[in-house]
């Protein structure tokens, strides 16, 4: 890891971060021969998918495949409607 000085890389700091982006090398900056910083290339950040992403968030409880309730009692296409048994 390459060392400069605050007051070097206060003058000269753009170029230090485009030199750390190409090479990757990290350089520490000291004030008074003391590490008080370092500059280090970022990680690339990586896309996410969603598919998957509510794993063990919900869980299944019942038949999820069976009907939701008694179809003889529905009034569908009737005018009256029908009382139940």
């Amino acid at each position: 890891m390459k060392d400069i000085a605050s007051s070097k890389f206060k003058a000269t700091c753009l170029a230090v971060i485009e030199n750390v982006r190409k090479t990757g090398e990290p350089v520490r900056i000291t004030r008074f021969g003391k590490p008080v910083a370092e500059i280090v290339p970022a990680t690339p950040k990586q896309a996410k998918s969603w598919i998957g992403s509510m794993q063990g968030q919900m869980e299944v409880v019942g038949d999820i495949v069976g009907p939701v309730g008694a179809f003889e009692l529905w009034n569908a296409g009737e005018t009256q409607p029908q009382s139940r048994r």
